[in-house]
């Protein structure tokens, strides 16, 4: 279910990237400095907060388990990042604001998609088509990813292998938010 709310998200959102790309709201906010260094900012601290979070779940239940004598997991196992996105809507919306708050993929939109139109063509139907082909892609791929999860559903559901996920995940998400918030 959590694999199917990914690739519902992202779908979701290349598509309606491509066609704020079409209209070319990408383009303005590419050409101003200012608003892509506040969504580039917005970006950060979102993937700086959830990576923390992710990471202080795991610490959390280590400590509560250590406290009760209890084992891992449960109801409120950390999950991808808490109980409260284990649901449709929460996971939904996770996977909304994080790809709202990346600028980098409009600005792939603008540099990349223009190369592969012809001169002379219409912009708005040719980048939705080639935009489409992105998406099947995506959802290909999503398909393959899916698929092997599926294989390792078993290992996947233990606690102790849910903690590790989120650690590492965790680690690699601050990381990538510190990057992003201190790259030129």
């Amino acid at each position: 279910m959590a694999g199917a709310r990914a690739v519902d998200t992202d779908s979701f959102e290349r598509d309606r990237r491509s066609s704020v790309h079409c209209l070319g709201v990408t383009a303005l906010l590419t050409a101003s400095h200012l608003g892509y260094e506040v969504l580039r900012w917005a970006g950060a601290a979102y993937l700086v907060w959830m990576g923390a979070r992710m990471l202080l779940n795991t610490l959390r239940d280590r400590w509560s388990q250590a406290v009760s004598g209890s084992s891992p997991g449960g109801p409120t196992a950390p999950g991808f990042a808490g109980a409260a996105t284990n649901t449709l809507v929460g996971g939904w919306r996770q996977g909304a604001v994080t790809n709202l708050l990346n600028p980098k993929a409009g600005a792939l939109y603008v540099a990349l998609l223009p190369q592969f139109i012809p001169a002379g063509a219409s912009h708005l139907p040719l980048g939705l088509l080639l935009t489409s082909v992105h998406v099947t892609l995506g959802l290909a791929w999503s398909a393959v990813l899916i698929a092997f999860t599926r294989m390792l559903r078993d290992w996947l559901r233990k606690p102790r292998a849910q903690q590790l996920l989120d650690r590492v995940t965790g680690t690699l998400i601050v990381g990538f938010g510190l990057r992003l918030a201190l790259a030129d």
